[in-house]
């Protein structure tokens, strides 16, 4: 190793890393910073080389060089219960945190839910304090994501925000999914068939509704919609409220799991039989499915991968790094199980 990389201290430094690898100083820049845009060999290189010599980054120095905390906020818009209840979110959570440790990147969790709560959060994350951040379960309205836009704070959504937005997001494909839900019930023969959907101020909400009035069209059936907010409680009332307006329903299809556990609830307490007298559908492939009385059909989502997906996209954004895409749709399908 030459004495030109090496420092009067002896501590290894980020050009020595380069001599070692064999690459530039700013591929390992890049390596170190978790940046996606570097090859496997280049990566392998660089990791072998930190390795070896003893690398540590210099975290401390570098921040007040690059004004950068290493420090990324995942928002949440829901209660402490939601979010420790249900499975989707753990799968999120597990994505992002999976992607950010290959990235030396730190995950801060905040969850705001009242105005006064996003007004607070709002202001620690403008004084950067983040380098970026990754929101989930947006409602319409909330102002946040494109306050933090307008001020340069890097921004990536978990879901399609509602209405025409300009905005880095991953979501699954949830229309298609719904309305591959819905048609398989259609073509077995079912022909009242009943939606419990999701919040309307949410595009997920909009667009597994959307799917089911999608295949409801196809197969020329009438709609019959209540309506909750994902949480198996909702899923008993709006079950109770559609048994009571329409008594003759033989499906239903379920924006979420929860709801969907809600609903089969309902219909044992009212003596249905499931899938005889009614089927039943729901929408996540969460872990309570298969473990359901009696196991849930349901629309598998990526959750682990979205949130992936939006770790990656969130950190080429931070590095100042050009995407190849700044949405991001990935696939849905029907697991099928014995409540359908």
């Amino acid at each position: 190793m030459g004495a030109e990389h090496q420092p009067v201290s002896g501590r290894p430094t980020l050009e020595a890393v380069a001599a070692r690898a064999g690459v530039g100083r700013g591929t390992v820049s890049r390596v170190i910073n978790g940046s996606p845009k570097v090859s496997a060999k280049a990566r392998d290189a660089v990791l072998r080389a930190v390795e070896e010599l003893g690398y540590v980054p210099n975290r401390a120095a570098r921040s007040l060089v690059t004004r950068r905390t290493d420090t990324v906020a995942l928002v949440v818009s829901e209660s402490e219960e939601r979010i420790f209840a249900e499975p989707y979110f753990a799968g999120i959570i597990r994505g992002i945190g999976s992607a950010l440790s290959e990235t030396g990147l730190q995950l801060i969790l905040a969850m705001a839910q009242t105005r006064e709560d996003h007004e607070r959060l709002e202001t620690y994350l403008a004084g950067r304090h983040v380098d970026g951040v990754l929101m989930i379960s947006m409602h319409g309205g909330d102002p946040l994501w494109e306050r933090l836009e307008r001020i340069g704070v890097p921004v990536v959504l978990g879901g399609r925000p509602p209405g025409a937005a300009s905005v880095s997001y991953v979501d699954a494909d949830n229309r298609a999914g719904a309305r591959q839900a819905v048609r398989y019930l259609a073509e077995r023969g079912r022909r009242r068939i009943a939606a419990i959907a999701g919040p309307q101020d949410m595009g997920v909400g909009v667009d597994r509704l959307a799917g089911y009035r999608d295949a409801l069209a196809a197969a020329e059936l009438p709609e019959l919609v209540a309506y909750g907010d994902f949480s198996e409680q909702s899923g008993v009332e709006a079950m109770r409220a559609l048994l009571a307006e329409h008594g003759d329903l033989d499906a239903v299809f379920t924006a979420s799991d929860p709801m969907a556990v809600g609903a089969m609830r309902v219909l044992r307490e009212q003596g249905r039989s499931i899938p005889g007298d009614v089927a039943v559908i729901g929408f996540d492939d969460s872990p309570v499915a298969a473990h359901a009385d009696p196991p849930l059909t349901t629309v598998h989502q990526p959750a682990e991968q979205m949130g992936r997906q939006m770790a990656h996209l969130l950190v080429t954004r931070i590095n100042g790094e050009r995407s190849e895409q700044s949405v991001l749709i990935l696939d849905t399908h029907l697991v099928v199980r014995a409540s359908a």
